[in-house]
């Protein structure tokens, strides 16, 4: 019956299915939070606003501070200058009409996340997939672990939207309409410096291409001026952000030391110094699962090593090539996460923009291979929000 359907028909049926799935997974759990803190069932509007949800609730009601807060010792606490706007903004309209923001907010994420998936499907379409893969793309983008983002009250949903449409702009070669896109996109989740690093590979490419066999690989002026004025306005939209809050706040740095509040439970407080982040975080985590403390960071540069180099791999298989320039993305946005972020418990969710790496576990067809990764998918949603989503007593494992 649904090969009669169009293609975004049968898109939407999947996210649909899949968020039926992902809702009784997130409400058996609120009965677990439930009994496990001796609180009311809490209804799914309000489990869904859990965390960082609390955040772009206050910011879509109240803004952000002019001032920044400090604790006794002067430095930066949490506050709300590490969530960009775009998204509490778009909802903050509807709540201060009266409209509850919980509902608004899981429901715009669901609309964002339909959105996401029918951009998803015709992004592996364009990546050259056959229709029967990029539709099991689509099932494995909707049953992955951190699916239940798309129907919380997190920016992802319209992140991932908005990453996917920039994608594909790229891939129909729309240089010109990605301009506001990667503006929108670079205020709405950290993407735009890596977006940058990836139009640059991606320009550096496309240069080379050319120069092999021009006739085979042209590159017209006006898509070489595209590309380029692209790269530069995500570039300068990835930096407006801490400039807005120097700005309000009069801290050159305050972004900065807004977000190095959130590992100073970890680390204390310090300075950002590239990629070190990674290598002193994996042997934090280490130490704490009891490695002894000269072995915990030789022990987590070869883990950081190791993992990188398996990703490099699986991006040179007959699976990966088939994502074309996709890889680009893949290998930008894993540079730049490598750069800025500490992992923590929060980490997996900023892997959410590597999900186009999706399209190349679609390609194969064996069923028995299909099946196991969807019962993965699934299982790990079981996981995911288990240990991260619900509140349980002495929970520090914020999603």
């Amino acid at each position: 019956m649904t090969r009669s359907l169009p293609w975004w028909g049968r898109v939407l049926i999947v996210f649909a299915l899949s968020r039926v799935v992902t809702t009784v997974i997130m409400l058996c759990f609120g009965e677990v939070q439930a009994q496990e803190t001796g609180a009311l069932v809490p209804d799914y509007f309000t489990l869904a606003a859990n965390w960082d949800g609390q955040w772009y609730w206050t910011i879509a009601l109240n803004g952000y501070p002019a001032e920044l807060p400090l604790d006794a010792a002067g430095h930066v606490t949490q506050n709300a200058w590490a969530f960009l706007p775009v998204y509490p903004m778009l909802l903050g309209v509807l709540a201060r009409a009266g409209f509850g923001f919980p509902v608004v907010a899981v429901l715009f994420s669901l609309a964002a996340g339909a959105v996401a998936a029918l951009l998803f499907e015709r992004m592996l379409r364009g990546a050259g997939l056959p229709a029967g893969s990029a539709l099991f793309g689509v099932v494995l983008l909707c049953t992955m672990p951190l699916s239940p983002m798309f129907q919380v009250a997190y920016a992802e949903s319209l992140g991932l939207a908005l990453l996917f449409l920039a994608l594909l702009l790229v891939q129909r070669r729309r240089f010109w309409s990605l301009l506001p896109v990667v503006v929108v996109m670079s205020l709405t989740r950290p993407a735009g410096l890596a977006f940058a690093l990836f139009l640059l590979l991606y320009l550096a490419l496309r240069v080379w291409r050319w120069r092999r066999d021009a006739l085979a690989h042209p590159l017209p002026r006006r898509e070489f001026a595209g590309i380029a004025a692209a790269g530069l306005t995500s570039f300068a939209a990835g930096l407006a952000w801490p400039a807005i809050a120097w700005a309000v706040t009069g801290s050159p740095s305050a972004y900065l030391d807004t977000e190095l509040a959130w590992r100073a439970g970890y680390l204390g407080y310090g300075h950002l110094v590239p990629f070190e982040a990674w290598f002193e975080g994996l042997a934090f985590w280490l130490r704490f699962a009891g490695a002894p403390e000269g072995a915990a960071l030789p022990l987590a540069v070869v883990g950081v090593v190791v993992t990188t180099g398996l990703f490099g791999a699986f991006l040179l298989t007959p699976w990966g090539r088939r994502l074309g320039e996709l890889r680009l993305w893949l290998v930008s946005y894993l540079v730049y996460l490598m750069a800025v972020f500490f992992p923590q418990s929060s980490t997996w969710r900023l892997l959410l923009p590597l999900s186009p790496a999706l399209g190349a576990l679609a390609v194969p067809r064996s069923r028995m291979l299909r099946v196991s990764l969807v019962a993965l998918g699934i299982a790990g949603q079981v996981a995911w929000v288990y240990l991260c989503w619900i509140r349980l007593p002495g929970d520090w494992s914020p999603p």
